[in-house]
Protein backbone atom coordinates (compact mmCIF):
# COMPACT_ATOMS: atom_id res chain seq x y z
CA UNK A 1 0.00 0.00 0.00
CA UNK A 2 1.01 3.74 -1.06
CA UNK A 3 2.23 5.67 1.53
CA UNK A 4 1.71 9.50 2.37
CA UNK A 5 2.96 11.77 4.91
CA UNK A 6 0.67 14.64 5.93
CA UNK A 7 1.63 17.84 8.77
CA UNK A 8 -0.79 17.46 12.10
CA UNK A 9 -2.72 14.53 13.87
CA UNK A 10 -4.39 11.75 13.08
CA UNK A 11 -7.72 13.28 11.96
CA UNK A 12 -6.38 16.62 10.52
CA UNK A 13 -7.89 18.12 7.33
CA UNK A 14 -4.70 17.57 5.47
CA UNK A 15 -5.09 13.43 6.51
CA UNK A 16 -8.41 13.75 5.16
CA UNK A 17 -7.78 15.76 1.57
CA UNK A 18 -4.56 12.74 1.62
CA UNK A 19 -7.80 9.88 1.71
CA UNK A 20 -10.53 12.17 -0.69
CA UNK A 21 -7.24 12.02 -3.11
CA UNK A 22 -6.12 8.35 -2.73
CA UNK A 23 -9.16 6.89 -1.10
CA UNK A 24 -7.08 3.52 0.22
CA UNK A 25 -3.74 4.63 1.64
CA UNK A 26 -1.46 4.32 4.35
CA UNK A 27 -1.00 7.62 5.83
CA UNK A 28 1.80 8.91 8.16
CA UNK A 29 1.03 12.03 10.28
CA UNK A 30 4.20 14.31 10.95
CA UNK A 31 4.27 17.50 13.23
CA UNK A 32 5.95 20.00 10.98
CA UNK A 33 5.43 21.07 6.95
CA UNK A 34 9.24 20.60 6.32
CA UNK A 35 9.40 16.97 7.75
CA UNK A 36 6.12 16.07 5.75
CA UNK A 37 8.65 17.19 2.92
CA UNK A 38 11.43 15.33 4.40
CA UNK A 39 9.72 11.77 4.44
CA UNK A 40 9.07 11.93 1.03
CA UNK A 41 12.53 12.90 -0.18
CA UNK A 42 14.01 10.31 2.28
CA UNK A 43 11.61 7.95 0.62
CA UNK A 44 9.92 6.83 4.04
CA UNK A 45 6.67 7.69 2.05
CA UNK A 46 5.88 7.83 -1.69
CA UNK A 47 4.15 11.01 -1.08
CA UNK A 48 3.22 14.10 0.39
CA UNK A 49 -0.24 16.30 0.75
CA UNK A 50 0.84 19.78 1.15
CA UNK A 51 -1.48 22.64 2.24
CA UNK A 52 -1.03 25.91 0.00
CA UNK A 53 -4.11 28.05 -0.08
CA UNK A 54 -7.64 28.45 1.59
CA UNK A 55 -10.09 30.28 -0.15
CA UNK A 56 -10.76 32.35 2.83
CA UNK A 57 -7.65 32.98 4.92
CA UNK A 58 -5.48 32.99 1.74
CA UNK A 59 -1.43 31.36 1.18
CA UNK A 60 -0.06 29.22 3.31
CA UNK A 61 3.26 31.18 3.00
CA UNK A 62 5.35 28.41 4.31
CA UNK A 63 4.40 25.33 2.23
CA UNK A 64 5.44 27.56 -0.82
CA UNK A 65 8.65 28.28 0.90
CA UNK A 66 8.77 24.76 0.62
CA UNK A 67 8.07 24.29 -3.22
CA UNK A 68 11.39 26.31 -3.68
CA UNK A 69 13.59 24.47 -1.96
CA UNK A 70 12.03 20.63 -2.75
CA UNK A 71 13.39 18.43 -4.97
CA UNK A 72 10.17 16.61 -5.24
CA UNK A 73 7.64 17.23 -8.26
CA UNK A 74 3.74 18.36 -7.99
CA UNK A 75 1.63 15.41 -9.52
CA UNK A 76 -1.79 16.62 -8.11
CA UNK A 77 -3.85 18.64 -6.19
CA UNK A 78 -7.05 18.66 -4.28
CA UNK A 79 -9.69 20.95 -4.21
CA UNK A 80 -11.26 19.81 0.17
CA UNK A 81 -14.20 21.24 1.57
CA UNK A 82 -13.61 22.54 5.60
CA UNK A 83 -16.55 21.67 7.39
CA UNK A 84 -15.82 22.83 10.70
CA UNK A 85 -17.19 21.36 14.05
CA UNK A 86 -17.24 23.01 17.60
CA UNK A 87 -16.22 19.86 19.98
CA UNK A 88 -15.99 19.00 23.49
CA UNK A 89 -17.62 17.80 26.13
CA UNK A 90 -20.08 20.43 27.56
CA UNK A 91 -23.37 22.48 26.21
CA UNK A 92 -22.19 25.66 24.43
CA UNK A 93 -23.36 27.61 27.47
CA UNK A 94 -21.29 26.54 29.57
CA UNK A 95 -18.25 26.94 27.29
CA UNK A 96 -15.76 29.94 27.36
CA UNK A 97 -12.71 28.83 26.05
CA UNK A 98 -12.47 27.52 22.79
CA UNK A 99 -9.08 26.01 21.08
CA UNK A 100 -7.72 25.37 17.32
CA UNK A 101 -5.81 26.08 14.69
CA UNK A 102 -5.11 29.87 14.06
CA UNK A 103 -7.18 29.56 9.92
CA UNK A 104 -9.21 27.70 11.88
CA UNK A 105 -10.24 30.35 14.72
CA UNK A 106 -10.64 32.96 11.92
CA UNK A 107 -12.55 31.04 9.26
CA UNK A 108 -15.14 30.57 12.73
CA UNK A 109 -14.86 34.01 13.92
CA UNK A 110 -18.60 35.25 14.01
CA UNK A 111 -19.64 31.95 15.67
CA UNK A 112 -16.77 32.59 18.32
CA UNK A 113 -17.45 36.25 18.58
CA UNK A 114 -22.00 35.56 19.04
CA UNK A 115 -20.63 33.13 21.76
CA UNK A 116 -18.50 35.35 23.68
CA UNK A 117 -15.21 32.53 23.28
CA UNK A 118 -11.80 33.18 24.19
CA UNK A 119 -9.27 32.07 21.72
CA UNK A 120 -6.42 29.90 22.09
CA UNK A 121 -4.35 28.93 19.11
CA UNK A 122 -3.32 24.90 18.75
CA UNK A 123 -0.95 24.34 16.30
CA UNK A 124 -3.04 21.92 14.84
CA UNK A 125 -7.11 21.38 14.73
CA UNK A 126 -6.67 17.70 14.98
CA UNK A 127 -4.13 18.42 17.86
CA UNK A 128 -6.65 20.53 19.27
CA UNK A 129 -9.10 17.48 20.41
CA UNK A 130 -6.48 15.90 21.60
CA UNK A 131 -5.47 19.27 24.02
CA UNK A 132 -9.13 19.59 25.45
CA UNK A 133 -9.11 15.71 26.14
CA UNK A 134 -6.10 15.57 28.02
CA UNK A 135 -6.91 19.18 29.86
CA UNK A 136 -9.95 17.59 30.81
CA UNK A 137 -11.76 21.01 31.62
CA UNK A 138 -15.96 21.31 31.32
CA UNK A 139 -15.56 24.96 30.23
CA UNK A 140 -12.66 24.51 27.08
CA UNK A 141 -13.87 23.19 23.56
CA UNK A 142 -11.96 23.09 19.94
CA UNK A 143 -12.64 23.16 16.55
CA UNK A 144 -11.94 20.50 14.57
CA UNK A 145 -13.44 17.92 12.08
CA UNK A 146 -16.01 15.72 12.31
CA UNK A 147 -13.24 12.92 11.94
CA UNK A 148 -11.47 14.71 14.25
CA UNK A 149 -13.80 14.11 16.90
CA UNK A 150 -14.45 10.25 16.39
CA UNK A 151 -10.60 9.37 16.51
CA UNK A 152 -10.27 11.09 19.66
CA UNK A 153 -13.50 10.05 21.62
CA UNK A 154 -14.88 13.81 22.46
CA UNK A 155 -18.19 14.75 21.31
CA UNK A 156 -19.58 17.16 18.44
CA UNK A 157 -21.92 20.29 19.86
CA UNK A 158 -22.19 22.15 16.77
CA UNK A 159 -21.17 21.15 13.22
CA UNK A 160 -20.97 23.60 10.07
CA UNK A 161 -19.90 26.23 12.25
CA UNK A 162 -17.58 28.53 9.67
CA UNK A 163 -18.70 31.30 8.40
CA UNK A 164 -18.65 31.17 5.12
CA UNK A 165 -19.92 27.70 3.11
CA UNK A 166 -17.57 28.14 0.50
CA UNK A 167 -14.56 27.10 2.59
CA UNK A 168 -11.77 24.98 0.30
CA UNK A 169 -8.43 24.39 0.94
CA UNK A 170 -6.15 23.91 -1.84
CA UNK A 171 -3.52 20.87 -1.21
CA UNK A 172 -0.85 19.73 -3.51
CA UNK A 173 0.46 16.19 -3.65
CA UNK A 174 3.96 15.68 -4.23
CA UNK A 175 6.55 12.99 -5.09
CA UNK A 176 9.51 12.13 -6.13
CA UNK A 177 8.50 10.63 -9.64
CA UNK A 178 6.58 13.15 -11.63
CA UNK A 179 3.75 12.33 -14.43
CA UNK A 180 3.14 13.06 -17.72
CA UNK A 181 -0.52 13.32 -17.43
CA UNK A 182 -2.10 16.46 -16.48
CA UNK A 183 -4.01 19.94 -17.75
CA UNK A 184 -2.16 22.31 -15.32
CA UNK A 185 1.56 22.94 -14.78
CA UNK A 186 2.99 25.34 -11.37
CA UNK A 187 6.31 27.04 -11.59
CA UNK A 188 8.78 29.82 -9.85
CA UNK A 189 10.49 32.33 -11.65
CA UNK A 190 12.26 35.21 -10.47
CA UNK A 191 13.31 38.17 -12.57
CA UNK A 192 15.62 41.30 -12.72
CA UNK A 193 14.63 43.71 -10.80
CA UNK A 194 14.50 46.31 -13.35
CA UNK A 195 11.54 48.01 -15.29
CA UNK A 196 9.29 45.61 -17.53
CA UNK A 197 10.78 42.41 -16.35
CA UNK A 198 7.75 40.98 -15.07
CA UNK A 199 5.63 41.97 -17.73
CA UNK A 200 7.88 40.52 -20.55
CA UNK A 201 6.94 37.10 -18.85
CA UNK A 202 3.46 37.50 -18.99
CA UNK A 203 3.46 38.67 -22.13
CA UNK A 204 4.74 35.05 -22.84
CA UNK A 205 1.68 33.66 -21.71
CA UNK A 206 -0.41 36.37 -23.23
CA UNK A 207 1.38 35.56 -27.35
CA UNK A 208 1.04 31.64 -26.84
CA UNK A 209 -2.50 31.89 -25.31
CA UNK A 210 -1.99 30.50 -22.50
CA UNK A 211 -4.06 30.60 -19.35
CA UNK A 212 -2.87 32.00 -16.18
CA UNK A 213 -5.36 30.59 -12.95
CA UNK A 214 -2.69 32.29 -10.87
CA UNK A 215 0.35 34.19 -9.79
CA UNK A 216 1.42 34.99 -6.84
CA UNK A 217 4.64 37.03 -5.37
CA UNK A 218 6.80 35.64 -1.96
CA UNK A 219 9.90 36.92 -0.78
CA UNK A 220 13.13 36.56 -1.79
CA UNK A 221 14.43 35.60 1.30
CA UNK A 222 18.34 35.86 -0.01
CA UNK A 223 17.58 39.70 -1.17
CA UNK A 224 15.54 41.94 0.23
CA UNK A 225 12.68 43.63 -1.41
CA UNK A 226 13.00 40.68 -4.09
CA UNK A 227 10.58 38.62 -4.51
CA UNK A 228 9.69 34.90 -6.51
CA UNK A 229 6.55 34.71 -8.45
CA UNK A 230 4.43 31.52 -8.29
CA UNK A 231 2.39 30.90 -11.34
CA UNK A 232 -0.03 28.05 -12.30
CA UNK A 233 -1.50 27.84 -16.02
CA UNK A 234 -3.40 25.91 -17.77
CA UNK A 235 -1.62 22.99 -19.97
CA UNK A 236 1.44 20.54 -19.45
CA UNK A 237 5.06 21.11 -19.64
CA UNK A 238 5.28 18.28 -22.44
CA UNK A 239 3.52 19.95 -24.95
CA UNK A 240 5.85 21.62 -27.23
CA UNK A 241 3.76 24.92 -27.11
CA UNK A 242 3.83 25.06 -23.52
CA UNK A 243 7.93 23.61 -23.29
CA UNK A 244 8.76 26.30 -26.48
CA UNK A 245 7.37 29.25 -24.11
CA UNK A 246 9.29 27.79 -21.15
CA UNK A 247 12.20 27.86 -23.30
CA UNK A 248 11.32 31.73 -23.96
CA UNK A 249 10.85 32.75 -20.28
CA UNK A 250 13.76 31.11 -19.12
CA UNK A 251 15.59 32.81 -20.98
CA UNK A 252 14.59 36.55 -19.11
CA UNK A 253 14.54 35.37 -15.86
CA UNK A 254 17.05 35.00 -13.21
CA UNK A 255 15.63 31.43 -12.62
CA UNK A 256 12.92 29.04 -13.44
CA UNK A 257 11.82 25.91 -11.68
CA UNK A 258 9.05 23.28 -12.87
CA UNK A 259 7.18 22.25 -10.08
CA UNK A 260 5.32 19.60 -12.44
CA UNK A 261 2.07 18.93 -14.41
CA UNK A 262 -1.14 17.21 -13.27
CA UNK A 263 -4.67 17.13 -13.60
CA UNK A 264 -6.65 19.74 -12.20
CA UNK A 265 -8.99 19.60 -9.13
CA UNK A 266 -12.82 19.58 -8.83
CA UNK A 267 -14.53 21.45 -6.38
CA UNK A 268 -16.22 18.48 -4.05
Amino acid sequence: MQRVSFQGERGAYSEDAAIQFFKNVETLPLPTFAEVIESTENDKTQFSVLPVENSLEGSVGESYDLLLSTGLTVVGEIYYRVRHCLIGFEKLENLDTVYSHPQALGQCRKFIQKNKLKTIPAYDTAGSVKIIKEMGKKNVCCIASKRASEIHGVPIIAESIEDNSNNYTRFLVLSKTGTRDGDKTSIIFSVKHEAGALFNILKEFNDYKINLSKIESRPNKSTPWEYNFYVDFDGNYNESKISEMLENIKKQCVFLKVLGSYKKAKLA
